[in-house]
């Protein structure tokens, strides 16, 4: 099993915007080093600022990696992981984010695991309870830092990261409705955060979340089946439901919602995966191994084939 990581900051307090994705991927795609050229700023189209939170946001939603074939890189040759160009890239299943699909798809991909941003990992894995006020936040956070000894943290970029977190799925309450939509994160649309009286207080909203869809959540389950150190062949509904960095934790599903899905993939997937309550065990049997990404073909197969017949 790797050992757990933590990273902070980055985004230079903003959250991604709607065109950012695609973005980052079509700089990469024309020249795997757009983001060190010299005229980054004027490929991007975007401040200083704003290329360093671009190339953040891509890597930690998975969309691009640091191209490993390239001796000596750090970080300077970057190039579209396989999730990414299937998405992003002109020929992609949703690169301009039409989907709302993809918006869970992403949210997975930002808040499954703890390497990439690590506040918003632990916001939705990790904290005890539903309801949290920004202070709390930042320091169990801190508290995370000391007992992992991870370096070079300050409080400020605690403070910076706990902002930009409510941010990424809360509109600022200092914005006016008026003010332009695509400043805000395309993952508020979600509705998993809910600010609850006072400034700095906020929910994480735990239902069924009837636009998550049946395919996006079999493309985490399979994810997160893949990803256990552990080959026995049965998954059982509190782990789902429960446990970091699981699809029941991460998109905060309530029961009704879990089953309900667990319930339909039984059927999608010709027995591949069988929901069992023998004995009053409540379980998953994973009858045969599973591919995430062909959940995600089906997915979008579904949504190019209605594109075309409009």
């Amino acid at each position: 099993m790797t050992t757990q990581s933590f990273s902070f900051a980055g985004h230079q307090t903003f959250p991604f915007r709607y065109s950012w994705p695609k973005k980052a991927i079509d700089a990469v795609v024309a020249d795997p080093k757009a983001f060190s050229a010299d005229d980054a700023l004027v490929r991007l189209g975007v401040g200083k600022n704003m290329v360093v939170s671009i190339r953040h946001w891509a890597l930690a939603l998975g969309l691009l990696e640091e191209d490993p074939d390239v001796p000596n890189n750090r970080g300077r040759f970057l190039k579209p992981t396989t999730f990414g160009k299937a998405v992003f890239s002109n020929e992609g299943w949703d690169p301009f984010l039409e989907d709302p699909g993809t918006l869970w798809l992403l949210h997975w991909q930002l808040a499954s695991t703890s390497g990439n941003a690590t506040t918003w990992w632990f916001a939705f894995n990790c904290y005890p309870g539903v309801q949290f006020d920004r202070r709390d936040l930042q320091l169990r956070l801190a508290e995370l830092i000391k007992q992992n000894s991870v370096p070079r943290v300050s409080d400020a970029s605690l403070k910076r990261d706990v902002d930009c977190f409510t941010l990424t799925y809360s509109r600022s309450r200092r914005r006016q409705a008026a003010d332009e939509d695509t400043l805000d994160c395309p993952l508020i649309e979600l509705g998993l955060l809910r600010p609850v009286g006072s400034h700095d207080t906020y929910q994480l909203v735990r239902e069924q979340h009837r636009s998550l869809p049946l395919f996006v959540f079999g493309y985490a389950l399979a994810s997160y089946i893949t990803s256990r150190a552990t080959d026995i062949a049965t998954v059982s509904l509190d782990e789902l439901a429960f446990l970091p960095g699981s699809p029941g934790r991460v998109f905060c599903l309530d029961e009704i919602g879990l089953l309900a899905r667990l319930e339909q993939l039984e059927k999608t997937t010709q027995g591949a995966l069988v929901y069992d309550e023998t004995s009053g065990l409540k379980q998953v049997l994973v009858r045969k191994k599973l591919e995430p990404l062909t959940f995600l073909k089906t997915h979008y197969a579904g949504r190019l084939t209605n594109r075309g017949k409009r």
